[in-house]
């Protein structure tokens, strides 16, 4: 079933690596990823800092407010990819979701329960309570193995008092047969200044690094995807200089990783806006393995940044910018402060 509703044709001059005027069949998947901007239940948590986001707190955060964040959240989810895989994301990375009740309460609306997302997710020692979270169709992908990973980082002005961030989520699985590893990150914040800040970000570079290196370490030939929020651009030095991440494909060698939203953001490309700039904060890179073009697996395709007209803001000042739920102290009835980013993996079915 799922074979026949997933497969696409696409045309030998789509692919330079086909003969001219042959036809293929290629069973796509999207793999995406999304900041859905602090999405709370409406519970009073006494551990984290989440008073706010409350009915009796500053946000006024309802009932009625949180179940349609929560169905728009599911909306845009359920088209990430659409056009091309014909279903909704296959894996999909989420950051600023309070606990995993807000990831049951966004897998269980009604425009994604058909999809029967399973969850991957752990509570983070992140101070407001936001942890990242993957869900992932059960049809499609089985985990192998979930595991998170603590980022341990200290104060600029007082390096004995350590600050408490978002762990890291490293999930193994097959995906239709295929060993894929999955790592979601939601790096720290620019709090302080880019520069001031730049110290958490490069530790938690050097962490995500070193997963993928472990990984590399007991299969060189790993096909990981590392995706999240990072909090920093394409060619910011912990992107850069500490995963060492490659845009030019053609440069990408053995155990290196390739990041194809590099050429998108220097085009001027970004996911978020802040003071009339744009930054690509939310990025997906993939390994060297999903480059090549062994038509028995799956291998990357494109890339893109999901930023339909309705994300957008549609008046004022941020006109263009994306539509956030929240501003100036109210719900705006928007989305999210970053647009979803994804890429699509395919992979050749043998025809008859």
């Amino acid at each position: 079933m799922y074979l026949k509703k997933y497969l696409f044709i696409v045309f030998i001059a789509s692919f330079a690596f086909a003969k001219a005027q042959d036809q293929k069949t290629y069973k796509p998947h999207t793999i995406a990823f999304y900041n859905v901007e602090n999405l709370f239940d409406t519970e009073n948590d006494p551990v984290t800092f989440d008073d706010d986001r409350t009915p009796d707190g500053k946000d006024h955060w309802t009932e009625a407010i949180y179940a349609d964040k929560v169905q728009k959240m599911a909306k845009v989810i359920s088209e990430i990819g659409l056009d091309v895989t014909k279903n909704a994301p296959a894996l999909i990375g989420l950051a600023e979701v309070e606990n995993r009740k807000t990831v049951e309460d966004l897998a269980n609306d009604p425009q994604l329960l058909d999809k029967d997302y399973g969850i991957a997710h752990f509570d983070s020692p992140d101070r407001r309570g936001i942890d990242v979270a993957l869900m992932y169709q059960k049809a499609l992908f089985t985990p192998t193995d979930i595991s998170k990973h603590e980022l341990i980082i200290y104060d600029n002005e007082d390096p004995t008092k350590r600050r408490f961030t978002r762990d890291q989520l490293l999930v193994s699985g097959l995906l239709d047969g295929d060993m894929i590893h999955i790592i979601v990150n939601h790096w720290p914040s620019r709090s302080g200044g880019e520069a001031r800040s730049r110290k958490k970000r490069m530790a938690a570079a050097a962490l995500n690094k070193k997963l993928i290196d472990s990984l590399q370490s007991n299969d060189p030939y790993a096909k990981i995807i590392t995706m999240g929020d990072l909090n920093d651009d394409p060619t910011s030095p912990s992107v850069k200089k500490v995963l060492k991440a490659q845009g030019n494909k053609d440069k990408v060698k053995d155990k290196m990783i390739y990041n194809p939203m590099e050429p998108m953001f220097k085009k001027g490309i970004g996911t978020l806006a802040y003071r009339d700039g744009w930054n690509l904060f939310d990025q997906i890179l993939v390994t060297e393995p999903l480059l090549r073009k062994d038509y028995s697996s799956y291998r990357y395709f494109k890339a893109g940044i999901y930023n339909k007209n309705y994300l957008s803001n549609p008046k004022g000042r941020y006109k263009g910018y994306p539509y956030r739920s929240f501003a100036n102290g109210g719900y705006t009835g928007g989305y999210s402060d970053h647009f979803p980013v994804y890429i699509i993996l395919i992979k050749e079915v043998a025809t008859k």
